[in-house]
């Protein structure tokens, strides 16, 4: 290669060099100078925002309004499901008011006011409220109601009638509890008989039809009305509730056995023994005077284990031992009734938790007769197994025999026990207990706490505006003793009513008389006929289930 190739290739290369060098310059330059500006951007933005931020922190935020409609909805599941007293649901409502964004909490009385909406809401809705269908019973509503009676403060005597569907244990497994009842009505008067129960009831078929059953206790004035209605062609069969019925049972087998006055006056004895002692923690459980044998047996289960913990031998002298047996009094020489006794009640027991569970039906039938046939008692087995027998007929009629037909009352119970505890103060009421009761039926839902806010005070006050409260009374008469003869004098409506009312109605005591005898589509009701036991103590129980309708 010549000097002058060599010189001219140099050339090239050093050309090629530079032109590779100036584009990765020019590169650089242009990266830098769009990361520059990028930053610049950037660190505008952020100080634009801490800039915001500093302001809006320096200014007080302004929170957003809950719906009155929500604050209704909490209130009420507060004081229905959550169980707190209405000055609590005040005073919780307060302390959330800025995280939930409640502007103002309510007031109690505000509370006290939807409460009573809610009761107006839920008793005008019961119109319309159905069951399912009964094949076997087509003229029906499809419902059961529980009635039974109750007592307040005051002068009167709460009736109140709750409905749940037949089917209830199919639609929803479990026992019956309040959250799966309505209340349909609720009356207080000064005294109920067998007359006024029956007017009561007829006005309600008015309104919403003949029910499937009726579910009571074994009160002969609820007995005697539902007799009045069948004389009117309005009757629907009867069920005992389980629990009153097992109490009866017990009462009759076991009432006037020799050792029972001694067994009572022994627990009473040793319940003084051991209360401020050593022991005071064996103390036997508080049992009711009223209505004792519907849970007696807790007596005696306290005492079967009381005596477990005295085995046979010798106990030294100033042991834990000795002294518990000086406490004993006459329980080891009842030890023969406690046997027996707990060996009838836990079997009645178990049975009552299948049967309340999950109604009555053959299998729930199957499922208890093992535990009926451990009974020591040959006289309460008979006699359970004819309560059974019957009522199982009862669910055969109606067509429930193999779904599960309720048989316990005990949601009608809660409701009496929870309004007589919760809301009530130091007085019980009777005519505010009364207005509380639909409340606690159900769960309160949005709908119904549009509908409580749509309640008018007028319309609030033309139900409850009337009733005279014994609170205010105190507060009067206390305060003033000249009027004291001020009592004598009537104040207004006395008692309260709450039942669906005629819409649109102007015949609304006129009953349709539809006969419940079809024989042409489904053949006669079977009517049981029990046999005759050998044992005469059952003659009364057979003659009063017999005559049930």
């Amino acid at each position: 290669m010549s000097q002058l190739s060599k010189v001219k290739h140099s050339r090239e290369q050093w050309k090629h060099k530079a032109t590779q060098r100036g584009d990765q310059h020019r590169y650089q330059r242009k990266q830098i100078a769009r990361l520059t500006a990028e930053r610049n951007r950037a660190t505008q933005a952020l100080k634009a925002a801490q800039a915001r931020l500093r302001q809006l922190e320096s200014q007080p935020q302004e929170r957003v309004a809950l719906p009155k409609v929500e604050v209704v909805l909490l209130a009420l599941q507060l004081f229905c499901v959550a169980r707190i007293g209405f000055r609590a649901v005040s005073r919780v409502l307060s302390l959330l008011a800025w995280a939930l964004g409640i502007k103002k909490a309510p007031c109690p009385q505000t509370i006290i006011n939807w409460v009573m909406r809610l009761s107006i809401v839920r008793i005008e809705a019961a119109r319309s409220r159905k069951g399912l269908p009964l094949s076997q019973a087509p003229f029906t509503n499809g419902l059961i109601w529980m009635i039974d009676l109750s007592i307040g403060l005051g002068t009167g005597k709460m009736l109140a009638v709750l409905a749940c569907d037949a089917h209830s244990h199919h639609l929803t497994p479990g026992a019956l509890s309040l959250d799966r009842v309505h209340c349909i009505g609720v009356s207080v008067a000064d005294a109920w008989t067998g007359d006024t129960i029956a007017e009561l009831l007829g006005r309600l078929i008015a309104q919403m039809g003949r029910p499937a059953a009726y579910l009571k206790d074994g009160g002969s004035d609820l007995h005697k009305a539902v007799a009045l209605l069948g004389e009117q062609e309005l009757a629907s069969p009867c069920i005992d509730d389980i629990s009153h019925a097992v109490a009866g049972m017990l009462k009759r087998i076991y009432h006037d056995h020799p050792n029972w006055v001694t067994f009572l006056s022994a627990c009473g004895r040793v319940s003084g023994k051991l209360k401020h002692t050593l022991l005071a923690c064996l103390a036997p459980p508080n049992v009711q005077t009223k209505a004792r044998f519907m849970n007696v047996h807790r007596l005696f289960t306290w005492a079967d284990r009381l005596l477990k913990l005295s085995p046979a031998g010798g106990a030294k002298s100033g042991s834990t031992l000795a002294k518990l047996r000086a406490c004993l009094d006459q329980l080891p020489a009842c030890k023969a009734l406690i046997t027996r006794f707990r060996g009838d009640a836990s079997a009645l027991l178990a049975c009552q938790k299948i049967l309340k569970t999950n109604g009555l039906s053959h299998d729930t039938l199957a499922q208890c007769q093992p535990l009926i046939d451990t009974m020591p008692s040959t006289t309460l087995r008979l006699e359970f197994n004819a309560y059974l027998a019957f009522e199982l007929e009862t669910a055969k009629t109606l067509g429930l025999d193999h779904v599960g037909l309720p048989i316990s009352s005990d949601a009608i119970e809660s409701l009496f026990g929870v309004a007589k505890q919760h809301g009530v103060g130091q007085t019980q009421d009777a005519a505010r207990i009364a207005l509380r009761l639909p409340a606690f039926c159900g769960l309160p839902t949005r709908e119904e706490a549009e509908q409580v806010l749509q309640v008018s005070v007028a319309r609030q006050q033309k139900m409850t505006g009337q009733v005279i409260s014994l609170s205010k009374q105190r507060r009067q008469v206390l305060g003033n003793p000249e009027r004291l003869e001020s009592l004598h004098t009537t104040q207004g409506v006395p008692h309260v009513e709450l039942i669906p009312s005629p819409k649109n109605r102007s015949n609304d005591q006129n009953i349709v008389q539809i006969s419940n005898s079809y024989e042409e589509r489904l053949g006669p009701h079977v009517r049981v006929a029990y046999p005759r036991p050998a044992d005469k103590s059952l003659g009364p129980l057979v003659s009063r289930l017999s005559g049930v309708n």
